[in-house]
């Protein structure tokens, strides 16, 4: 890894200048929007770059955009990868690992979820305080280089806490509502069961998607503080499941966008 780390890497600085980012953010599925808010220095599309691995949805992008939110140098990854698109964990997060290397200090990480949690509805929005992962690998899985992150990493504080606060003071300032809540990692790409649904809420969750859990042990390996949030795109209540499809989840997250803008925005112009 480190070889071809080094090799994207240096791909990268050549075609950016040397842009130095302070903050990485992965926007997950129809929450793109918040691109329109950064003054854009530099494009890559992740087909250009080495060894990166390409999106294979049609609704992600694949563009690692370069530039100035709120007067902080950042670096986007508009379209993130997923297991269940047949990448390992490492290639999964090996976008995290050159963030590191190109400078971040912060990640700030966004996705589109299904609601556990019959408090919480859809269309609402949920920072992530903690998270149970049903994935099947860990992406630190295999050899450890201890250049990198310790071979245990501690996960006891996997989202940063000072962070959240901010977020949800941010939020209601706004008059947004927005959760605090657990967020379970599974497979996809299909949805859940019923049996699923409710066997999810009772070991805890409040929210169920398919990413973000491998890109932030792979950022506290690195210990990277992560900030995290998810829109409810779709509500997991087995007692009123109704079939649900990806253009209204898309749709659900586009209509919820702006309120995460706003969120992460303000967030990171206070770093």
């Amino acid at each position: 890894m480190f070889q071809a780390l080094h090799e994207t890497v240096e791909y990268i600085k050549r075609k950016t200048d040397n842009f130095q980012p302070e903050i990485g953010i992965v926007l997950g599925t129809g929450l793109g929007g918040l691109v329109n808010e950064i003054q854009v220095e530099y494009q890559l599309m992740y087909s250009n770059i080495p060894n990166f691995p390409i999106s294979t949805l049609e609704f992600h992008t694949g563009k690692l955009i370069f530039g100035k939110l709120n007067d902080k140098r950042v670096v986007a990854m508009q379209g993130r990868l997923h297991y269940y698109e047949g990448y390992s964990m490492q290639q999964i997060t090996f976008p995290i690992r050159a963030m590191k290397a190109l400078g971040i200090a912060h990640l700030f990480v966004s996705n589109a979820a299904g609601s556990l949690n019959p408090e919480f509805k859809k269309g609402d929005l949920m920072v992530i305080n903690d998270h149970i992962n049903l994935q099947p690998e860990s992406p630190l899985r295999g050899s450890n280089d201890s250049d990198m992150g310790p071979r245990f990493p501690d996960m006891s504080q996997p989202y940063n806490r000072t962070l959240i606060k901010q977020a949800i003071n941010i939020a209601n300032n706004n008059n947004i509502k927005c959760h605090q809540g657990v967020y379970i990692a599974v497979t996809g790409p299909n949805l859940e069961t019923k049996a699923e649904y409710n066997y999810l809420r009772i070991i805890g969750g409040d929210a169920v998607g398919m990413s973000t859990v491998p890109e932030v042990i792979v950022a506290n390996h690195m210990s990277i503080p992560v900030f995290a949030i998810s829109v409810l795109t779709d509500e997991g209540f087995p007692e009123v499941l109704e079939p649900v499809s990806l253009e209204e989840i898309i749709e659900t997250a586009k209509i919820a966008e702006p309120k995460m803008t706003k969120i992460l925005s303000q967030l990171i112009s206070t770093l």
